[in-house]
């Protein structure tokens, strides 16, 4: 087993995030983190059994006492009553605060076991097994935990940073095709906002990464995480730059809320919004129109959506105007500035807006 490592440098928070081929049975990885402690693995139904015997078996050569949480599989079950399931079963096991939480699985399982730990007795540690190229490349890395609300996607959570991320990209081949178009969504977002040259690769690569080709898959993976642990290291809690990285989500998140929870992916969501959100960079005069137009192509290519739902003004309107990042009562976007450099905007032409939301 070959593991590439990056870290996220946070200080005394610092934490590695390990990519490779078989690291979710390598008990090495897991051993600093669980050796004398209880690990609970939090997963879903559809990834239990598939993984979490293995990663079990991993753990208890690294010397922890083993419990599993299973959970059903979809967005719409990340909520209040299904995370009151973690806590139960934590203090059915009379877990104490040395317990770690070891999520195996996508973003939804990473978000609920992350927002656990971050809650249960005032907070414990927790590790991330992204089994999902979305959870791999994005949710799994910088801290973010939450769970939905009705009235909003990701409005109740914490700030809570793993103690290391195993990223076994051997997990991808089992991905449902829709699955793993919807991570390449957020690989794209990278290249995107941060680094052209990225872009430029995937583009070049597209058909050995619609072929989840070992070697153009590991260095999206590395790539993407890269620059996301390093905007993360820069900003933790997103005050500043790290809301680069929503880049395509204030669009996508109404997408998701307003659709219900599950009938769009996450990635899907994302996909649309950074489309629109191209677009309006371009009526704006931000970037030339054919930029926006090649955005969309690329996000097209690998078989994601790039037309939202047909929905009423007023619903865009009024989950859009729930997003965290608004400030003043006024809708912050991330635009583009060029491909590979986008800004946090906070005062966008009302007109401009629902403009681009009626032609949506």
């Amino acid at each position: 087993m070959s593991a590439q490592t990056l870290r996220v440098e946070l200080g005394e928070r610092a934490y590695p995030i390990h990519i490779g081929t078989g690291l979710a049975d390598d008990a090495a990885l897991y051993a600093p983190h669980v050796k004398g402690r209880a690990a609970a693995v939090v997963t879903n139904e559809t990834v239990a059994p598939l993984y979490a015997e293995r990663v079990e078996q991993a753990l208890a050569k690294a010397g922890a006492r083993t419990l599993r949480v299973v959970l059903p599989d979809g967005e719409a079950f990340k909520d209040w009553q299904h995370l009151d399931r973690i806590f139960a079963a934590l203090l059915e096991a009379r877990f104490d605060r040395k317990a770690v939480l070891v999520a195996v699985g996508g973003g939804v399982v990473g978000d609920m076991a992350g927002f656990a730990a971050s809650a249960y007795q005032r907070g414990i540690a927790h590790l991330q097994v992204p089994t999902t190229l979305l959870a791999q490349v994005d949710s799994s890395v910088g801290g973010k935990t939450a769970i939905n609300h009705p009235l909003g996607k990701n409005m109740i959570g914490a700030f809570h940073q793993p103690v290391a991320v195993i990223a076994d990209t051997g997990t991808l081949a089992s991905l449902p095709a829709r699955e793993y178009a919807a991570g390449i969504a957020e690989v794209v977002k990278y290249g995107a906002i941060h680094d052209v040259g990225f872009l430029d690769w995937i583009e070049s690569h597209a058909t050995a990464l619609r072929a989840r080709d070992g070697a153009a898959l590991a260095h999206a993976i590395r790539r993407s995480c890269e620059i996301k642990a390093e905007i993360v290291a820069a900003d933790e809690r997103e005050s500043g730059a790290r809301a680069l990285l929503n880049f395509g989500h204030t669009f996508g998140h109404a997408i998701e809320s307003g659709a219900g929870y599950g009938n769009w992916l996450h990635g899907e969501a994302v996909a649309a919004g950074m489309a629109l959100a191209a677009q309006l960079s371009a009526r704006l005069g931000r970037i030339p129109e054919a930029h926006a137009k090649r955005l969309a192509a690329v996000l097209e290519s690998f078989g994601l959506p790039v037309k939202p739902p047909a929905f009423p003004l007023d619903t865009w309107l009024t989950f859009m105007g729930r997003d965290k990042k608004n400030e003043g009562g006024r809708i912050t976007l991330i635009l583009l500035d060029a491909l590979g450099r986008a800004s946090v905007v906070r005062d966008t032409p009302d007109k401009a807006l629902q403009d681009l939301l009626a032609a949506a």
